[in-house]
């Protein structure tokens, strides 16, 4: 598969990608009427469109980081500068999302920064409390509800560690993060939402997410055979970008999210192929055979130490 890259290469030559510009353009001026005005009129309605309005912005992060909609980087990271979310840098979810897309490590336990399984051996030292925690945490309704305090804990953990290392790139990023969290915060405070429902908002949009991360990668054999493709057209859909198509992004990382669909379309045969027919027909589908069952082993189930 295609490795992730800053161009948009199946796009052409093109100074801006409109669609994505104009989405990006749209969410921010959602989240400021969200943010001082919704709030006078209704603070459940309010928090309920400032979650939605976070989870498009995260899903539009990902696609500034393959390219779009600017051929700048520098541009399209400017469009990136207030992070809505607050809990991750744009600078290290770029690094560790285009090194997730080296697809023969995909849910390798070490080398893939996205994989949800652990080490065979780290996962047998764990104490029995936190077997329990990551055992919830692998059913899809343990993934929304905890799975935002898991995986958190998890990348945080990480970030120290990297920090305290001497890795300038990740100190960098949280340098930069930290201007644009405090610009966001600050304009919170001067709104008409308290900042306890913001949270709340936060972590809300953060489980919204865990969805679509909940099964998009499985343990294989063959790479070609890990990455998901679920055929849904719904609110979710949008709101993670067509990202649930993830075996294209993966093959076509610079296509622009509004064109996965008809990609799709028109090579379904030879996608659901590649993937070895890891498919399912929509989060529907997901939700009722998973959200009070473990899809997967939090173990990798064919992991072997060299």
């Amino acid at each position: 598969m295609a490795l992730a890259t800053q161009t948009a290469g199946h796009d052409g030559v093109r100074a801006v990608e409109w669609g994505t510009f104009s989405l990006i353009s749209a969410c921010y001026i959602g989240w400021a009427v969200a943010l001082f005005w919704l709030p006078g009129i209704t603070l459940a309605g309010a928090t309920l469109a400032m979650a939605v309005l976070i989870t498009l912005h995260s899903s539009l992060t990902h696609e500034v980081l393959h390219g779009h909609p600017f051929r700048s980087r520098f541009w399209n990271e400017v469009t990136m500068w207030l992070p809505l979310g607050l809990l991750v840098p744009y600078g290290r979810f770029r690094d560790l999302h285009l090194a997730h897309h080296r697809d023969a490590q995909l849910t390798d336990p070490y080398d893939d920064p996205e994989s949800n399984y652990l080490d065979p051996e780290v996962w047998q030292r764990h104490p029995g409390w936190l077997k329990r925690v990551l055992l919830l945490n692998n059913t899809l309704a343990g993934r929304i509800l905890i799975g935002p305090v898991v995986g958190m804990a998890v990348f945080y953990r990480s970030e120290w560690r990297q920090i305290r290392g001497g890795d300038r790139a990740a100190l960098a990023s949280w340098g930069a993060h930290l201007p644009g969290m405090a610009a966001v915060l600050a304009l919170v405070l001067a709104s008409g939402m308290p900042l306890w429902a913001y949270g709340i908002a936060v972590y809300a949009s953060t489980g919204i997410l865990r969805i679509r991360t909940f099964l998009e990668h499985q343990a294989h054999e063959r790479c070609r055979a890990r990455t998901v493709i679920i055929e849904d057209r719904s609110i979710l859909a949008f709101l993670f970008l067509n990202n649930n198509l993830h075996v294209v992004h993966h093959m076509h990382p610079g296509v622009a999210w509004h064109r996965l669909p008809a990609l799709y379309r028109s090579g379904r045969a030879r996608f659901v192929t590649i993937n070895d027919g890891y498919v399912y027909r929509s989060y529907g589908e997901v939700f009722r055979r998973y959200l009070f069952r473990r899809k997967d082993p939090v173990a990798h189930p064919l992991w072997r130490r060299d």
